[in-house]
């Protein structure tokens, strides 16, 4: 087991690969009661498409989804009621590109870790207890449909991308679901639930080599055979420029989204989503020249943001919020793009948002939860997360007009509106 210390952040994280192929993550945080496990899937929503054993398998949307609701059943009854009896908050989510279950507890750690370590690895599944699911998902999609802020967001990816799963909603539909057996929900669980496929973090006061004694005990020895994605290639260009859908609601809702080029994985990839994230202060944060004059001429209020998202294949800046005039405001976006490469970068106004992200990053340490998720999400991807003091250096003003002139542009815009119903 490696030892790693961060001088600049001051935390210690211990790494090792076990002979099963997982990766373990222990942060260490001396003297805190609390700890808090993680262990995650590489594998999400996104992935549908996939060959193992040599064969290629197309499996429903919302698969993920709702295999992690049927990781809880086990044969001596639900996971997720022991480790509550055992002391333990636990929970689980399904994202674009990995599945996480998750608990913190302050007593009796190591015992509620090896529950989550056995239910996860070791699935039960029926053909009785996979339909009755098939209504509980089905009218939880219903929910989500019904939602004007989730219509607006996956109208925006459908317009964004062409053949990309992003595209897809995570949930799937009442539709895809409906041909979810427990011989699929198997055949994925045996293609992405195996150690090699996933990681392990721990964040707390505990002792590293009793954790690692542990997952060498619990988990399958042997690592599983290679999966391999199949990844139809995306156009440079949008699906469609606009989707506009009539709802209850009393003020439009609108999304901007920009199609970015993506990065697949590695320190560029980190380095990327911080210049992204940097950028959307500059262009949309709400101390920006943009959001006073929008805001002062009553085109935004305060549900107006912006985020800087990253997928594999794909990647979208997006801005958005209620608006009585969604296209003027779109249409403001591009033109204050425009007006940044061409003039520069306010140097004060620049280290003012790099202070308040370096600030916002230092501060996700003090959240166990944040640092298992991101020492997950880079593990998958390659990258250090904890190496963000020195990332933070290697990126200047001229990063941020590059990454504004290449992506936020009328070319890669489309734009998704909810609008009241009349009457």
């Amino acid at each position: 087991m490696k030892q790693r210390f961060y001088e600049r952040i001051g935390e210690s994280v211990c790494l090792e690969t076990l002979p099963n192929g997982l990766e373990l993550r222990i942060v260490s945080k001396p003297g805190y009661a609390k700890k808090y496990a993680f262990f995650a899937a590489n594998y999400g929503g996104m992935d549908t498409r996939f060959t193992l054993d040599g064969r290629l398998r197309d499996t429903p949307a919302g698969i993920a989804h709702y295999l992690e609701h049927k990781m809880f059943d086990t044969e001596e009854g639900n996971a997720l009621q022991r480790l509550a009896q055992n002391g333990a908050e636990p929970n689980a989510f399904t994202a674009n590109a990995l599945t996480g279950y998750y608990f913190s507890s302050t007593e009796h750690f190591e015992e509620n870790l090896e529950i989550l370590l056995s239910f996860v690895s070791i699935p039960w599944f029926t053909e009785e207890s996979v339909a009755k699911e098939q209504g509980i998902i089905g009218q939880e999609i219903r929910m989500i449909e019904d939602n004007p802020d989730w219509q607006v967001y996956h109208q925006m990816l459908q317009c964004l991308y062409s053949v990309n799963p992003a595209r897809v909603s995570i949930a799937g539909t009442v539709e895809s679901i409906s041909h979810i057996t427990a011989d699929t929900l198997y055949a994925c669980h045996k293609a992405f639930y195996t150690p090699a496929n996933m990681t392990l973090t721990v964040v707390g006061d505990v002792d590293p080599v009793h954790i690692s004694d542990l997952a060498r005990r619990v988990l399958p020895r042997e690592s599983g055979a290679p999966i391999s994605r199949v990844w139809e290639e995306e156009p440079e260009t949008v699906a469609k420029r606009e989707s506009r859908i009539a709802m209850e609601v009393s003020l439009p809702q609108f999304l901007l989204g920009f199609k970015c080029r993506p990065v697949w994985e590695g320190e560029n990839y980190f380095r990327s989503l911080i210049v992204g994230d940097l950028a959307c202060d500059l262009l949309l944060g709400e101390s920006s020249p943009l959001y006073q004059r929008l805001y002062s001429q009553g085109l935004i209020n305060a549900s107006f943001g912006g985020a800087y998202e990253m997928l594999p294949g794909a990647a979208y800046f997006s801005a958005g919020g209620d608006s009585k005039d969604p296209r003027a405001v779109s249409a403001a976006v591009c033109q204050e793009a425009r007006r940044l490469v061409r003039e520069g970068v306010d140097p004060d106004f620049y280290q003012q948002i790099r202070r308040a992200a370096f600030g916002a990053s230092l501060r996700g340490l003090d959240s166990f939860e944040n640092i298992a998720v991101t020492m997950t999400e880079g593990c998958f991807n390659s990258y250090d997360p904890l190496r963000f003091p020195e990332t933070f250096d290697s990126i200047g003003p001229d990063d941020l007009l590059a990454f504004l002139k290449e992506n936020i542009t009328e070319e890669r815009s489309v734009l998704s509106e909810i609008v009241p119903k009349e009457g």
